[in-house]
């Protein structure tokens, strides 16, 4: 039986993570979250109410990974066969606001994950990342690919970016055997009600107005959009059928890396006008001119995903299906929310 070591597990992404984990594997789990960002206790409340079996595969450890493991937690941790490294702040707003705590801490994050995994060596270390490393994208475009430049728009996603670098350095220099994905906007239940799909659903259940973000010219902002599951689906896939493999010596080459998107992208009215149609509600709504006062947000992202379309994945529940199932289970437990 393989055994993963998940850090941010109570995360809005590494909850359904665990999720997709227990109800596709038989892998044993190893937890870890310092329950002081975005990664709140009571979803894995919530998923152990709903599946109290899973409890016999998992151990969480609350520790903040901005400092090492110590050699107690090592050994309650045990032989690890995969990492995720998947902890990290992600807040674009906070990281303008607070640049220097917030790289900081992703970066040292990164460091003490690759560190551990220099020493224990795993079979596969993921390095999960952003679709915001490469900058904007043109409207419409096909996206980025996995190696094109990295241009970073805001700390946030310079530190993520910084996160990638030290990972290759590590892949590089030490043999640690990395993988990176970079992925586009997750949406799901227990979600942080700050992000934009809640607020809209919240708006709407209020009969209030929705405000969308446009640029000065009027231009509406977009994202491709991701249930959770099917993020986390992707990783297993990956896992099973994408090995890594080591640097060749004296060779010019580079690790994996796979971008992970889902199968539908909308510009913000587009989402408020589906989300409403999905609630049965009318939208009102009022266009605000934003992205020209703040430029360390970009209008468009855009991921291209042939490359892991081609090895046979594809999202297991298409988007409109997850989002009514995730407007669903929110109006059932409207604390989430």
């Amino acid at each position: 039986m393989k055994k993963v070591l998940l850090t941010g597990i109570s995360g809005s992404i590494g909850i359904h993570t665990l999720s997709q984990i227990m109800k596709n594997t038989d892998w044993e789990v190893i937890g870890t979250d310092s329950f002081r960002h975005r990664g709140f206790s009571d979803r894995l409340v919530q998923h152990f109410k709903v599946h109290p079996e899973d409890q016999k595969r998992v151990i969480i450890i609350t520790h903040d990974l901005t400092a090492p493991f110590s050699e107690f937690t090592k050994k309650k941790i045990g032989k690890i066969d995969y990492i995720i490294n998947m902890a990290s702040l992600s807040d674009v707003q906070a990281s303008i606001d607070n640049p220097v705590e917030f790289i900081q801490n992703n970066v040292a994050v990164a460091l003490n994950m690759l560190e551990y995994a220099r020493e224990v060596k795993p079979e596969v270390f993921i390095q999960i990342s952003t679709d915001e490393v490469t900058g904007a994208s043109q409207k419409d475009s096909t996206g980025h690919k996995e190696w094109d430049a990295i241009i970073p728009s805001n700390p946030y996603s310079a530190s993520k970016a910084c996160q990638e670098a030290i990972a290759i350095s590590y892949w590089r220099s030490y043999g640690v055997p990395l993988i990176i994905t970079n992925t586009a906007n997750n949406f799901a239940e227990m979600q942080s009600s700050a992000k934009f799909p809640v607020m809209i659903q919240k708006s709407l259940m209020r009969d209030e107005e929705v405000t969308i973000h446009a640029s000065e010219s009027g231009e509406l902002g977009s994202r491709v959009y991701i249930h959770s599951q099917n993020f986390a689906n992707a990783l297993i896939f990956i896992i099973n059928k994408c090995p890594s493999y080591a640097h060749k010596p004296e060779g010019v080459d580079r690790p994996d890396r796979y971008n992970i998107v889902g199968d539908k992208a909308l510009n913000n009215l587009e989402l408020a006008q589906l989300i409403a149609k999905l609630m049965g509600k009318e939208l009102k709504y009022k266009i605000v001119k934003f992205h020209s006062t703040r430029p360390g947000h970009d209008l468009h992202y855009r991921l291209d995903n042939s490359k892991l379309k081609a090895l046979g994945w594809v999202p297991p529940v298409p988007f409109e299906e997850s989002l009514k199932n995730v407007i669903t289970w929110q109006l059932e437990h409207p604390e989430w929310i």
